[in-house]
């Protein structure tokens, strides 16, 4: 277990410092006095973006967190997006839920389905098959490397027009796509997704609205947000740069199953809430990097 969260700090602590939004939405709950610490918060969850190619997508890396007891749940397909998921369950309820995507590369173009596999292509074995999974630093070298050569920005701008899930996957590999805060364990006053949304915004949060600012599942138990993706200065091959979308920050409110709502708030645990996703949720959240959000800020 100490691996794993090692692991899954590594993840955190790079995130953080690539995406300023986190310190800024942390750094007003604390100005607020909704926590005292970072520390409060609970991580609903992190996403990765992979590949649909062989040797890579998601068994590949599921099988880093499978091997630290994670168990794969419910899968998901996105129509239009052209995307695969799974969730996984954590070993212990301390740690975040995780959800991996893929891009199912055979159903884009055949002009796009050969930019990508030009990169994809250097990638001849599963990486993760000869990664040490109980070296620390190995795992999160890995998660933070390139798999394949910088893109070029005529490459990246021509998967855009097509895919911005495949533009944003094939510049950032497996940069923590996001993580999520738990809004319904947050103090009274914030621990609904309307409310929390009020104060993101108040404290000069831009939020995706596709779908409206929060996407709430057909049972109404789980609702969730987002803010629009940071831009961050990317370098492309031959030292081109251009501003694109990095990560953002997701917001979860998952309420307590109708069988457990006569149980006194101290006693309601993760287990008597709402568990695992909602496609339609999640189709929207995907855009918090899409341009039509992006060009907001």
């Amino acid at each position: 277990m100490q691996v794993l969260q090692q692991i899954l700090g590594g993840l955190m602590r790079r995130y953080k410092a690539r995406v300023p939004d986190v310190d800024k939405v942390i750094s007003a709950m604390v100005a607020e006095g909704i926590i005292r610490e970072a520390g409060e918060i609970e991580n609903d969850h992190i996403a990765f973006r992979t590949m649909g190619v062989p040797h890579l997508g998601i068994q590949s890396l599921e099988k880093i967190f499978l091997h630290h007891g994670y168990t794969r749940r419910d899968y998901y397909h996105f129509t239009e997006k052209k995307l695969d998921a799974y969730w996984y369950a954590p070993p212990d309820p301390a740690l975040p839920r995780i959800f991996i995507s893929e891009l199912r590369v055979e159903d884009l173009s055949p002009d796009v389905q050969r930019i990508i596999r030009s990169y994809t292509d250097e990638v001849t074995a599963d990486p993760v098959l000869s990664l040490p999974l109980d070296d620390v630093e190995a795992v999160d070298a890995f998660l933070h490397s390139g798999l394949w050569r910088l893109p070029s920005l005529a490459d990246f701008k021509a998967l855009a027009k097509e895919s911005e899930y495949a533009s944003w996957a094939i510049y950032n590999r497996y940069y923590l796509n996001h993580f999520t805060i738990s809004v319904h364990n947050l103090a009274a006053g914030y621990n609904n997704i309307t409310a929390f949304n009020e104060f993101l915004e108040k404290h000069g949060l831009i939020l995706n609205d596709s779908g409206g600012k929060y996407k709430e599942s057909p049972d109404g138990l789980l609702l969730q947000s987002s803010t629009v993706a940071g831009m961050i200065e990317a370098e492309f091959a031959g030292g081109e740069q251009m501003r694109i979308a990095g990560s953002y920050v997701e917001f979860a409110e998952r309420r307590v199953l109708p069988a457990f709502t006569q149980l006194p708030a101290q006693e309601i645990t993760r287990a008597h809430r709402r568990e695992g996703f909602e496609a339609a949720n999640a189709n929207r959240i995907f855009e918090s990097t899409y341009s039509s959000q992006t060009n907001k800020q």
